[in-house]
């Protein structure tokens, strides 16, 4: 998130980390590092059984008997890393609990995320975020024209704010001379708070500086299908804010 005061550098382009309509990341990414790398991350990893245990060891597909074993430690502590989750100790807690919890009511939006009718069907083209389930998506009345793709939105110290919106200024190569970073793609709606592509996991805790943080291609297919003046619509509350 940035305010309007900002300034725009020509050839600033966030590279493409993550791809596609609601991409969930696989629950396993193994880092390389050779075998010191493993051996310094298995001598972090806390052996105790957390309050979440079962839950993770079934996202994660491992065997589900609610203790902490060593390769359960392994896979969660992978999950974090890839995730961005601290301590990074394989610890079922939580927060890493929370993450699961998010990505699985992603998935079972499947391709119906309005299916409850909260964003609004009566405006023509609009895109919606629903900070419960940290999904955006761009429909036409009651036609799914764009998604649904998982986003990552502020903070409980600085919220997306709820309510109807409009896009009002758009700046594809963006720099933020608040948080001196790149915002490509950048579509404002809400003061500072737009649409923007960053080099981060979408489910990276505990969240953006109110902006709608988003992969490269769908903050692209954004800019692409949304002008000024189009209506945003958000709602719900994101999980632990």
């Amino acid at each position: 998130m940035a305010g309007i005061r900002v300034r725009v550098r020509a050839g600033r382009r966030a590279a493409v980390v993550f791809g596609g309509a609601l991409a969930l990341a696989a629950p396993l990414v193994v880092a390389g590092g050779g075998a010191a790398q493993a051996a310094e991350a298995a001598a972090s990893c806390n052996v105790t059984t957390g309050p979440y245990q079962r839950q993770v060891e079934q996202f994660l597909g491992r065997p589900v008997d609610g203790v902490q074993s060593a390769a359960d430690c392994a896979a969660i502590q992978s999950f974090q890393a890839t995730h961005g989750i601290t301590p990074t100790m394989g610890y079922a807690g939580p927060l890493t609990w929370q993450t699961m919890s998010i990505m699985l009511a992603q998935r079972a939006a499947g391709k119906n995320p309005n299916a409850a009718g909260q964003c609004p069907t009566n405006l023509g083209r609009i895109a919606c975020v629903d900070l419960t389930r940290q999904l955006s998506w761009i429909q036409d009345g009651a036609t799914l024209k764009y998604g649904p793709v998982p986003v990552r939105t502020g903070k409980a110290e600085t919220p997306t704010r709820t309510g109807l919106k409009k896009i009002y200024y758009r700046s594809i190569n963006h720099w933020s001379t608040i948080y001196n970073v790149a915002m490509p793609y950048a579509q404002f709606f809400d003061g500072g708070i737009a649409f923007h592509s960053v080099e981060k996991s979408m489910w990276n805790p505990p969240g953006s500086g109110g902006c709608v943080n988003m992969t490269t291609a769908d903050a692209k297919a954004y800019w692409n299908m949304l002008t000024n003046g189009e209506d945003v619509f958000v709602y719900g509350r994101k999980p632990g804010t």
